[in-house]
């Protein structure tokens, strides 16, 4: 029992940090995505100085240790840098805006409640910020993971009407379920688009507008299954990241 309980009450695993507040005069308290252990929250002595402020910025990929008395408590956190992924998308706007944006939809979240899958693919298309022609399409699949997690997942691989798995270009609105191009065409104007790279053809490169029928394809379902049943809207990096690759006419 002792040992369970020490267990319950400290533990270490790897991070992203999803927000950082300020605490009293020189604390704050940090919002972490963790891999065993969810979005998780502890405060950080010191962590207005100097020399953490660094290291507790959005995005950075971090060390984890925390402790409390009792397992319900906020705890004490303390964080050792492994990756500054938020100075490497710095020189890019929208690779800052769609991190930040991660950052901001990962915190829908449940506290405490772990998602190791999320954590991997969050670390993975982080990697890539620094490569425009991929991270872009890496991103919308974050966010189709993300609903995946929360139970709203998509089902792309078939046609919900017919159960054919070729020429899916629509998704259903309301079931998430891909649609054929037959199947959909008399309701084409009440569905919406399946991007090529989605359905695992992407051709020469994914081209903005593809990338941006993805984002419109999870806005949809984002916004109906976590922020309008509680009265919010998207994140303002979200929506500002779409604004940007709107803004791009080069493929991506």
């Amino acid at each position: 029992m002792g040992e369970q309980a020490a267990t319950t009450m400290q533990w270490s695993d790897e991070g992203v940090i999803l927000s950082v507040r300020p605490h009293a005069e020189t604390a704050a308290v940090a919002e972490v995505l963790t891999r065993d252990h969810g979005r998780h929250l502890g405060l950080i002595h010191g962590g207005r100085s100097r020399k953490a402020r660094p290291v507790l910025q959005m995005g950075n990929h971090v060390e984890v240790s925390w402790k409390a008395r009792l397992a319900d408590q906020l705890g004490v956190m303390t964080v050792e840098p492994l990756r500054s992924f938020g100075v490497e998308a710095m020189d890019d706007p929208a690779a800052l805006c769609a991190l930040l944006s991660m950052c901001h939809l990962a915190r829908a979240l449940p506290e405490r409640d772990p998602h190791p899958n999320l954590f991997e693919v969050t670390l993975f298309v982080l990697g890539f910020l620094d490569d425009p022609l991929v991270w872009p399409a890496l991103y919308v699949r974050w966010e189709l993971a993300l609903l995946d997690e929360f139970g709203f997942g998509l089902d792309l691989s078939r046609c919900a009407a017919t159960g054919i798995t070729t020429d899916l270009v629509y998704v259903s609105p309301k079931s998430g379920r891909a649609v054929s191009l037959a199947a959909g065409e008399p309701y084409k104007d009440r569905l919406l688009s399946l991007p090529a790279f989605l359905r695992g053809r992407s051709g020469n490169g994914v081209q903005t507008s593809d990338v941006l029928a993805g984002l419109d394809l999870t806005t949809h379902f984002l916004n109906a299954s976590l922020f309008v049943p509680r009265d919010e809207t998207l994140p303002e990096p979200r929506s500002r990241l779409r604004a940007l690759l709107a803004r791009l006419n080069a493929p991506v």
